[in-house]
């Protein structure tokens, strides 16, 4: 049964999520000759504040950019 974990910052709406799946479900199912039915799709939403970046998180990143002169 394959698996495939997929880890997505937050604020996505629900039918974005539903659609990345089917499309995720779709080359796996045609890549791997495996039923549909046998395919499984974990999604997960991570806050910014917890996704990093060459060890700092998105958050502070934004903040940072925000931060510098002439942008």
């Amino acid at each position: 049964m394959p698996l495939a974990q997929i880890s997505i910052l937050e604020g996505r709406g629900e039918e974005a999520i539903e659609q990345m799946a089917e499309a995720v479900t779709d080359a796996i199912a045609r890549t791997l000759s495996a039923p549909r039915e046998r395919i499984r799709v974990v999604v997960t939403e991570v806050p910014a504040e917890h996704w990093f970046v060459a060890g700092k998180s998105l958050t502070l990143r934004v903040q940072d950019r925000a931060k510098q002169p002439g942008d």
